[in-house]
């Protein structure tokens, strides 16, 4: 990279707050003309976000974990511009960056939802229900399309007028990598090789079962024992995802997850083994654990899920109740920079081109819902279109406030008080049953698409903010990289759905998606809902935030099974282990930094070559090298020898970070 990269660094009031007549200067000249669309940032934008829409969607539905994909989009971004020598590498890496996270958020919103028709069907097999590619594909992309539309008003709100106000943690760890381009080389080589032992890592334990996929006491006499006498068991998936995802969450977070799974496995679990009895008047001692588990604890974790959601939008009230004056403020403001020149690094797509955007959705979801299958009457199209519209501008601003201040955005409550209340209102004007069902979640799956695009974008455009690139460029290209990343997810939630399904031993896991089909399949058919395990759930939920305990982390525990949570405490072990061993905080910054990006890598190549396998046996291929060898005790032991192996890995090349001149090496 050329020498003057190297000296690019952010304005010193970057972060802090502006005093009375301070201004805020980009990384690139507002006045100056910079690369950003062209045949290089589009082809690369395209790539990331297909390849981090189907590594996403695998890791949500198989494992429970959706990893955020902006901060190694831009490591490979600035590691490709090194390796090409591109002359302006900082105003293209953000475009890439900004095409590439189209992938999480759609992908966060097709299957908090869509998957639980697959799973409704599972469980109701004489239920005629159907959901084919397109109603996937157009959910997804409408949502996408509403979330950039509605978010694009508040741009100036939440990036300029609210500096130094927001945290933006994850907007600043993107930009640092991006500005810092004299590390990008080094950092995307190390993201590539560990990319390709865990990829190459999983791919030998899931594809030719080289090696047992969980680690778990009953793979002896006594465990087996104990699983049946007294309801305990110990579960681990050995993979490289869960450990990458828990270096990625951190001590804290694996703590509080892990927490609310133990809860459920090693208390609740054996208590009920011990003293339940089922409706039928069956003794709960007869059951095994798994299915104490499955059928009745879980659901206290979906109760607390639900009221985690619903805490966080009541403590959001108040960004509700004023984002009504910030669009009219946004609109005025429009109108009255129409009569001189707008600065590159502040102009945004006119409000013009905006309200024909919102007209053209609405028609299209009109024509979609009308000639898309879904049997629905002029009455509920509009109740429908009514729905979407309402609850999306009303979330909008929640979850951009979620993003911008902690990271994370509480999308899933949101779309469950979304999916509650239009289930019933859908069903007052006749919707109900298997058509019903569909209905209620593709219009929820809008609603939650496009909450979760908000949350998403809101990052972009302060990435872009911070370095100096056009607002309007960023939101053009971000319908490419909407189309794209719902393209890409529809496929592969198929694909996962039908090799996979979501009932048995390795079974997809889908936690939102399950617990949305918790909560509808009662209301459309009439059915019993578990209300009391709910209620103690949500009861569980309102003390843990009262006490500072993240309800939401917690009760994702509870509803998880146990082989997914152990292996997030073992990687934020390994986090805090690396980053707390030597007394000089430059050091442990630096084997964090190191670390993060080893973890990154082991994630998303289990994540790809996870498709991968899927895709395979999808087709029909389907590796049988070691039929034999499978459930024998050294199949069983192989599988600890590697997950050790694995964490020796991750610890032995993170300490072996050293810090000169800030550079880690």
């Amino acid at each position: 990279m050329a020498e003057e990269e190297k000296e690019i660094k952010l304005a010193d009031n970057a972060y802090s707050e502006l005093k009375e007549g301070e201004e805020y200067k980009p990384v690139l000249l507002s006045s100056k003309k910079y690369p950003e669309i062209n045949t290089w940032t589009v082809l690369w934008g395209i790539l990331m976000a297909v390849i981090f829409s189907a590594a996403t969607a695998y890791s949500g539905l198989r494992f429970g974990q959706v990893f955020e994909a902006a901060i190694p989009i831009a490591i490979i971004a600035v590691g490709i511009s090194t390796v090409a020598k591109r002359k302006s590498p900082l105003s293209e890496n953000v475009i890439i960056q900004s095409i590439g996270a189209s992938s999480g958020v759609i992908v966060a919103g097709a299957i908090f939802t869509l998957p639980a028709i697959y799973i409704i069907q599972e469980k109701n097999p004489d239920i005629n229900m159907q959901i084919n590619f397109f109603q996937i594909f157009l959910a997804s992309l409408f949502g996408g399309f509403l979330g950039i539309l509605f978010l694009i008003p508040f741009r100036k709100y939440f990036v300029s007028d609210m500096h130094g106000k927001y945290p933006f943690p994850e907007a600043t760890a993107t930009t640092e990598i991006l500005v810092s381009g004299a590390k990008g080389g080094s950092q995307a080589k190390l993201l590539l090789i560990s990319g390709l032992i865990g990829g190459l890592y999983d791919f030998l334990m899931t594809t030719f079962q080289l090696w047992a996929e969980n680690i778990s006491s009953r793979m002896s006499s006594f465990g087996e024992k104990l699983a049946m006498d007294y309801k305990f068991v110990f579960k681990m998936n050995a993979g490289s995802i869960l450990l990458g995802t828990g270096f990625l969450i951190g001590l804290k977070y694996s703590v509080i997850i892990c927490a609310g799974s133990l809860l459920s496995w090693w208390f609740i679990v054996p208590l009920l083994g011990q003293y339940g009895v089922t409706a039928d008047g069956i003794l709960m001692q007869t059951l095994d654990p798994e299915m104490i588990f499955s059928n009745y604890v879980r659901y206290i974790g979906i109760g607390g899920i639900a009221m985690a959601g619903i805490i966080g939008v009541i403590k959001s009230a108040g960004v509700i109740k004023s984002s009504f004056g910030v669009v009219f403020k946004a609109s005025k403001s429009k109108h009255d920079d129409d009569d001189h020149k707008i600065l590159r690094t502040q102009r945004d797509i006119s409000m013009k081109i905006i309200l024909f955007g919102f007209l053209a959705v609405a028609l299209l979801i009109f024509v979609f819902f009308l000639f898309g299958g879904l049997s629905m009457n002029l009455t509920q199209i509009i109740v429908g279109l009514l729905v979407i519209f309402i609850f999306a501008f009303l979330f909008t601003t929640v979850a951009a406030t979620a993003i911008a201040t902690v990271g994370t955005n509480p999308v899933s409550g949101m779309t469950m008080m979304t999916l509650i209340l239009s289930s019933f209102i859908l069903s007052a004007v006749g919707l109900q049953g298997g058509t019903g069902i569909i209905t209620a979640l593709i219009v929820g799956g809008i609603v939650c698409s496009a909450l979760a695009m908000a949350g998403g974008f809101i990052t972009d455009l302060k990435i872009g903010y911070w370095i100096g690139s056009s607002p309007y460029k960023q939101q053009a290209l971000k319908f490419l990289g909407t189309f794209v990343s719902a393209l890409t997810v529809g496929g592969v939630i198929i694909i996962l759905s039908k090799t996979y399904g979501y009932t048995g031993e390795n079974s997809l896991v889908a936690p939102q998606a399950n617990a949305m089909a918790a909560i509808i399949e009662p209301l459309m058919f009439g059915g019993q809902t578990p209300w009391m395990l709910y209620i103690i759930g949500a009861i569980l939920a309102i003390v843990l935030d009262r006490i500072g305990i993240p309800a939401l982390a917690f009760s994702l525990g509870m509803f998880i099974p146990l082989q997914l949570n152990i292996p997030l405490l073992v990687g934020g072990f390994i986090a805090w282990l690396i980053s707390s061993r030597s007394k000089n905080e430059a050091l442990n910054k630096a084997r964090k930094e190191k670390g993060t990006l080893l973890a990154s890598g082991l994630l998303a190549g289990g994540a790809i070559m996870g498709v991968v396998s899927a895709i395979l046996k999808y087709a029909g291929i389907e590796p049988n090298i070691s039929a034999q060898w499978i459930g024998s005790a050294p199949f069983n032991v192989l599988s600890i020898v590697m997950f050790l192996l694995l964490c020796t890995y991750l610890v032995s090349h993170s300490l072996k970070t050293k810090t000169k001149n800030n550079l880690t090496e």
